[in-house]
């Protein structure tokens, strides 16, 4: 069985950003071994915390996501719209033209949604 996930971020808060992260660690540390897809998609002003600057906090634990093939996903629309320069944003980041147009596609591709 493949698990298929993507989780929403769409608040600028420390704790909700955290929160998604602690989700998808303690998914695969539910189903190790296990075939997964799992996307953390950022839009709204969750954006500005993909910024070098304010990434620091959770650096680490996005690296080793990363490397156990967990995408992470931002939103050109908000980034534009919140200011935040792609050239800004740490390494890794896929920056995707629309965040609403992305998740309405996972889900009707079978991806469960989770908003932390």
């Amino acid at each position: 069985m493949q698990y298929s996930a993507v989780f929403h971020v769409d608040q600028n808060a420390e704790p909700v950003f955290n929160l998604a992260l602690n989700n998808v660690i303690n998914l695969l540390g539910a189903i190790p071994g296990q075939e997964h897809d799992l996307i953390i998609l950022v839009n709204g002003p969750a954006v500005a915390l993909l910024a070098r600057d304010n990434a620091a906090p959770f650096l680490e634990r996005i690296k080793a996501l990363a490397f156990q093939g967990v995408r992470l996903q931002a939103c050109a629309n908000a980034l534009k719209r919140f200011e935040v320069d792609p050239a800004r944003l740490i390494a890794g980041v896929e920056i995707i033209p629309a965040g609403i147009v992305a998740l309405i596609d996972l889900q009707k591709a079978g991806y469960a949604y989770i908003k932390p």
